[in-house]
């Protein structure tokens, strides 16, 4: 059944993340659903420009670059712009894709009677919301999230209804991320030769601490006594760096801790098949980092108390410890090293993430939603 939907974001393009790459990956779905459906959409972009490198400018969207210098002026121009489209061609559902854009999108769609949905992701609504927002929440046809554990955290602190609640999770490209042979080259940039590799994916900042990184160093002297050869590559940037190479200099552990900085996005796949595991005992929304390592045929260490309970399948693809307890980290990351489990079985974990959280799936999941959104 043909439809039209608008989809309204902060940004996506001006800046990569997680939350971005999620969207993308929804957008991609729609779009190869919209030649099926017949439907149309047009996305409005409060902090984008249409300068910005947009691989999804066809059909079936429009979209509307709403950057301003000022950001009143830029908020300002969504109410025009959306406004316009609602009074013009009322579209038959809205999804608001962040919270603090969720009152503005309630208010327009309650003037001309437009369901609309709220997608939502991870810390942003962990903690109680202003009651404007929470309106806004329990006011919305459906909101979306993308684990148990966001869902779980986004109802206790605000009151919610947990079956008004879908989920829609991150998945991962399986033809970008694959298994293959370690770089020779990369090999010799970072020193691995001989070396049992645990690898990070995460940035670095001082507020982020909760990615565990610091945990794994304070694991690895423990590790290191078992396996002596173990080599740690962090790749990301922050200004928490020096706080984290600091630690591993405390620890008489430097030389097995490399900070290989930034890696674009391209360059992952070539990361990822260096490592002998990935290793993020964090608190994550849901953590598509242990897909794409998944992907790579990597066995993944997660913590046990957060989103990462569904790309693990609760533990059934992966090992899940507190994520603060270096103890617990490093006795996970032996196991893992010394193999013989089934969760280190690349083929069999490929096979199994991507079962659930492919691209194919993400896009069946989304059919069915749009279904009863219409």
């Amino acid at each position: 059944m043909s439809a039209k939907h608008v989809f309204v974001f902060l940004e996506l393009f001006e800046h990569e993340g997680g939350i971005q790459s999620y969207i993308k990956d929804v957008l991609q779905a729609y779009q190869s659903l919209a030649t099926e459906t017949g439907s149309s959409a047009e996305v409005f972009l409060l902090r984008d420009s249409p300068e910005c490198d947009n691989p999804l400018a066809a059909d079936p969207f429009q979209f509307h670059y709403l950057k301003s210098p000022n950001q009143m002026l830029g908020r300002l121009k969504m109410v025009l712009a959306l406004g316009r489209c609602f009074w013009q061609q009322p579209p038959s559902h809205v999804f608001c894709g962040h919270i603090k854009l969720a009152l503005l999108i309630m208010v327009l769609c309650k003037l001309r009677g437009i369901p609309y949905t709220v997608l939502t992701y991870g810390k942003e609504v962990w903690s109680t919301l202003p009651k404007l927002e929470q309106l806004a929440l329990t006011s919305a046809a459906g909101i979306l999230t993308i684990s148990r554990y966001s869902r779980d955290r986004l109802c206790a602190a605000n009151g919610l209804d947990s079956n008004k609640v879908r989920m829609l999770p991150c998945v991962v490209d399986g033809q970008a991320f694959t298994p293959g042979p370690k770089s020779p080259e990369l090999m010799v940039k970072y020193g691995l030769a001989d070396a049992k590799v645990l690898m990070t994916v995460a940035r670095l900042w001082s507020g982020d601490i909760y990615k565990g990184v610091d945990v794994t160093i304070r694991a690895l002297p423990v590790i290191a006594k078992v396996i002596p050869n173990v080599k740690y590559l962090v790749i990301g940037r922050g200004d928490d760096q020096p706080r984290l190479a600091q630690l591993a200099q405390d620890l008489d552990i430097a030389e097995n801790v490399i900070f290989a900085g930034f890696v674009p996005t391209l360059e992952l796949v070539e990361h990822y098949r260096l490592a002998d595991a990935y290793i993020m005992p964090s608190q994550e929304g849901f953590g598509i980092v242990y897909l794409e390592a998944m992907a790579c045929g990597k066995p993944v260490l997660a913590g046990d108390a957060d989103g990462s309970a569904d790309p693990l399948q609760d533990g059934h693809l992966g090992w899940q410890v507190p994520h603060r307890d270096p103890v617990a980290v490093a006795g996970a990351c032996i196991e893992i090293l010394q193999g013989g489990e089934q969760r280190c079985d690349g083929m069999w974990l490929r096979e199994q993430c991507l079962a659930s959280f492919s691209k194919d799936a993400l896009t069946q999941r989304l059919k069915q939603l749009l279904e009863e959104t219409n």
